[in-house]
């Protein structure tokens, strides 16, 4: 069901949005929830298109992330679209700002 990566794009899901606030018990209201999933700036690439990171002037170091990682980009980021309830942006290949290992604890500013 995921969407299939074409040109420079990149799919990626929105990692799973905690029930409770850090550190507490306190359960979070839904509109809350929503709101993280819709501003986050942390995404999880699961599919690169054939001619991501290919343009050698744009990216002459080569690609900035792959399969599997965990990226950084602007709020707001990107075509969103849900597949059974879960969150998915398309973005493009230079939107990535940054690629992390560990995203736990990362949040907007």
């Amino acid at each position: 069901m995921i969407p299939t990566a074409v040109g420079w794009k990149l799919v990626c899901v929105v990692p799973d949005v905690s029930e409770k606030f850090e550190n507490s018990s306190l359960i979070k209201a839904e509109s809350v929830m929503r709101a993280e999933e819709f501003t986050t700036v942390v995404l999880f690439v699961v599919a690169v298109g054939p001619d991501a990171y290919k343009d050698t002037a744009k990216f002459p170091t080569g690609p900035w992330c792959k399969q599997g990682d965990f990226v950084l980009v602007r709020q707001y980021a990107g075509t969103r679209l849900k597949i059974y309830g879960k969150e998915f942006r398309i973005i493009n290949d230079d939107q990535v700002e940054s690629v992390v290992d560990d995203p736990r604890g990362i949040t907007r500013a």
